[in-house]
């Protein structure tokens, strides 16, 4: 009974191999090769203008909640935040990447706030990109260059040499003929498939001007994330708050 059981799992894991081979050989798509081009920087720059940076660059204030799991509330002014993942709440210094924990109201010490402060930071880096990547378009250590997809589809590559949880993730952006985002493809570490894509869509202007999409929808099912509950200002009670909750 145990060696049929043993067969049958194995021949299990033989067929999702082969499932998993299948699904990159026909949906991976093989980085973009970059095209001899000075447009890079053009495009980037209208990409900045048609969200607004200006007005992002000035905003003090801003909460989310990240595909309905993950709560964000941002003192842009300190760099400081709160990430709320479920019972757990951390006061995050996502610089530092240090902070203080809690779990049902109690806070935690020790490995235990230590493991509570690097999730919320993993989250962190991933949740805020979610929200704000085309504001990071000329950040330190992204090489811009105009590339091609597999279909022949112009569009402004980002690829990121360093920073966040996975360096060396790159990201092919489409745009409108305003320079607003349309959606990219990615060749990132943590998707095995090369140039999966995802859409940014439903554009919100917050107050002062900047423009944050609200949702995201790719190839991949799993990829549909909303960005829901957005607020932002200029005070805390903007955000519904009569002062600022971190407590670092």
């Amino acid at each position: 009974m145990k060696k049929v059981l043993k067969y049958g799992l194995g021949g299990l894991f033989v067929l999702i191999l082969l499932g998993l081979l299948a699904l990159r050989l026909f949906v991976h798509e093989s980085a973009p090769e970059k095209i001899e081009s000075a447009d890079a920087e053009a495009k980037a720059q209208m990409m900045l203008s048609a969200i607004n940076k200006a007005a992002w660059d000035t905003l003090p204030y801003i909460s989310w909640t990240f595909a309905g799991r993950n709560d964000y509330i941002w003192d842009r002014v300190r760099n400081d935040a709160i990430v709320k993942s479920g019972d757990v709440i951390v006061h995050l210094d996502p610089d530092e990447v240090t902070g203080r924990a809690f779990l049902n109201d109690v806070e935690l010490e020790g490995e235990e706030a230590n493991k509570a402060v690097q999730a919320a930071w993993s989250n962190w880096c991933n949740d805020m990109f979610w929200l704000s990547a085309p504001y990071k378009i000329k950040d330190k250590g992204v090489e811009l260059s105009i590339a091609k997809d597999a279909d022949g589809k112009e569009g402004l590559l980002a690829s990121y040499t360093s920073g966040g949880v996975t360096p060396g993730d790159s990201y092919l952006w489409f745009l409108d003929e305003t320079g607003l985002p349309t959606g990219y493809k990615m060749w990132v570490g943590i998707i095995p498939l090369g140039g999966v894509y995802t859409s940014w869509e439903d554009w919100k202007t917050l107050e002062g001007g900047a423009k944050i999409a609200t949702m995201h929808q790719g190839s991949v099912d799993a990829l549909k994330i909303p960005i829901t509950n957005l607020k932002a200002g200029d005070s805390w009670s903007d955000l519904g708050l009569e002062k600022s909750p971190i407590n670092l």
